[in-house]
């Protein structure tokens, strides 16, 4: 029937594939290729095709997703529904409908339109449905899972909530004696500061995959008590504040709403003891002081802007995965979620899965913008891998991090022995970036990134930054220039963790 039919399209790699009119609008050849991924398809080149081709179209679909304090709008002209390119509007409107959830966030999903594409698109994010994982995902990352995820189709846009975003206004001193912290994926860090002064820093390792709440409790207490204990010897005091960062989504309240650092802590037991658990452990370490915990893509933002002195500044971190966050000309935050990991890239049918979505999706960016965007193409450049460092073997496709860091040094040895075969795949990691941002453009006004992480370390990671510069310059010159910097020693040990202690207001 007509569900099925539109349902290969929505998905764009279903067993069936995308119909020969959708692909000839939606995938796109780049004019830089990436030079180990011959079928790289940038999404941003699909929308750039389709709207040309359908700037004329008398339909439009219009969709609104609203969220506690605020609400994202979009639309997108349409082709009718007997046309052979009407899989390709549904298509896309699916991936801009997912792109704006992972931007934003969103309680739900409002639809306004020609009545078949609005079916179509409801059942794509119903139950069963391509977009079954954003609609399981988003009541978890705003902190109400037990409230379904709802799909509603209405006349027209005046029955549409406006587009609203609610920008955060976050603390950028670190007066006082504060203590910080910054969760990461393989090591907790924290920092003792006294007047913007660092007494104390430490790493210590830990591990995300234990499902034991309390297990993670005790090393972040266990960790900061340490700090502390060594900080008091060089005169730190009672401590005025709490700041933090992590990965996932945290909300207003400081809630760890939706944090993959917990990822085997079973749903129940996450709700009752790993929801309130900064609360927690900023009390057993400090007392009632004021807290403030972000996502650490935000806290790379904000230390940027401290850094550079402006504003308009994404952060994005290519480390375990993607981590991103942006600040807005004020050098405040929008109230987004920026989980730029879970946006599509690529348009390529064959684009790999990941394990995050668990295989629902085909060419997010958590393959592409972090290390597996490196270490998937790795035995194309490096001799000598063992086999179960070859993706796609089993060991490279969960979401433990272990086997990709050790393969990331091996790429990194081989940039330095054999620069002229290691460079294809920083070349190929810099074309995966130029066309991100480029698409990252259509919502964020962009005048400097900073780019951390693993894989932009050394002479590889400068030819990857080059390359994004070459693919911005050449594909899309009519966009305004971005600035590139990236993190010294200094903001790579101490920046964020300086920019997450001066989150917390101290009262007076």
């Amino acid at each position: 029937d007509f569900i099925d039919y539109v349902w290969c399209g929505a998905t764009g790699c279903g067993a069936i594939g995308l119909c020969d009119e959708a692909r000839e609008l939606l995938v796109v050849a780049p004019a830089v290729k990436a030079p180990l991924d011959a079928g790289f398809a940038p999404v941003v080149l699909a929308k750039k095709k389709y709207r040309e081709a359908a700037k004329n179209c008398a339909d439009t679909v219009y969709w609104a997703l609203p969220r506690p304090d605020g609400c994202a709008r979009g639309e997108l002209n349409v082709f009718p529904a007997d046309d052979k390119r009407f899989a390709a509007s549904v298509t896309l409107a699916g991936i801009m409908i997912q792109e704006a959830i992972w931007r934003c966030s969103a309680s739900s999903l409002i639809l306004a339109g020609p009545d078949k594409i609005c079916a179509a698109l409801k059942a794509a994010y119903a139950v069963g449905g391509t977009y079954e994982f954003e609609a399981s995902a988003m009541p978890k990352v705003l902190g109400t899972p037990d409230k379904a995820f709802q799909v509603s189709i209405v006349g027209g846009t005046e029955n549409m909530p406006a587009s609203k975003d609610t920008p955060q206004t976050c603390g950028k001193e670190a007066n006082g004696n504060r203590l910080a912290f910054d969760l990461g994926k393989s090591d907790i860090k924290t920092v003792a500061i006294k007047d913007g002064e660092v007494l104390d820093s430490a790493e210590t390792e830990w591990d995300v995959t234990n499902p034991d709440p309390q297990y993670h409790f005790d090393a972040i207490v266990d960790a900061m008590k340490k700090t502390i204990e060594r900080a008091r010897a060089k005169g730190f005091g009672d401590i005025d504040a709490v700041g933090g960062s992590a990965t996932g989504t945290v909300s207003g309240d400081n809630d760890a709403t939706w944090c993959d650092i917990f990822p085997n802590v079973p749903p129940d037991v996450y709700k009752e003891k790993v929801v309130d658990i900064f609360k927690r452990i900023a009390k057993e370490v400090a007392g009632d002081v004021p807290l403030k915990v972000i996502n650490d893509g935000e806290v790379t933002a904000l230390a940027a802007v401290q850094k550079i002195g402006g504003g308009n500044i994404m952060g994005i971190s290519m480390g375990s995965s993607e981590g991103g966050g942006y600040a807005n000309k004020d050098g405040n935050l929008m109230g987004w979620i920026n989980e730029l990991c879970y946006v599509r890239l690529d348009m390529n049918p064959d684009a790999p899965t990941d394990p995050w979505t668990k295989g629902a999706h085909r060419g997010i960016s958590h393959m592409y913008l972090g290390q597996r965007g490196a270490t998937k193409n790795a035995h194309k450049v490096c001799d000598g891998l063992k086999e179960e460092w070859k993706y796609p073997h089993e060991n490279m496709c969960t979401i433990k991090h272990e086997d990709h860091a050790n393969v990331l040094k091996k790429i990194q040895e081989a940039m330095k022995a054999d620069p002229d075969r290691a460079s294809s795949l920083y070349v190929t990691c810099g074309v995966y970036l130029g066309y991100a941002l480029a698409q990252y453009k259509e919502y964020y006004d962009i005048d400097h990134v900073m780019i951390l992480g693993r894989v932009s370390k050394g002479d590889g990671g400068s030819l990857m930054l080059k390359t994004a510069a070459e693919v911005l310059e050449k594909e899309f010159p009519e966009l305004p220039k971005i600035t590139f910097h990236t993190a010294d020693d200094h903001f790579k040990a101490v920046g964020q963790c300086i920019a997450a202690a001066a989150l917390p207001e101290i009262k007076k």
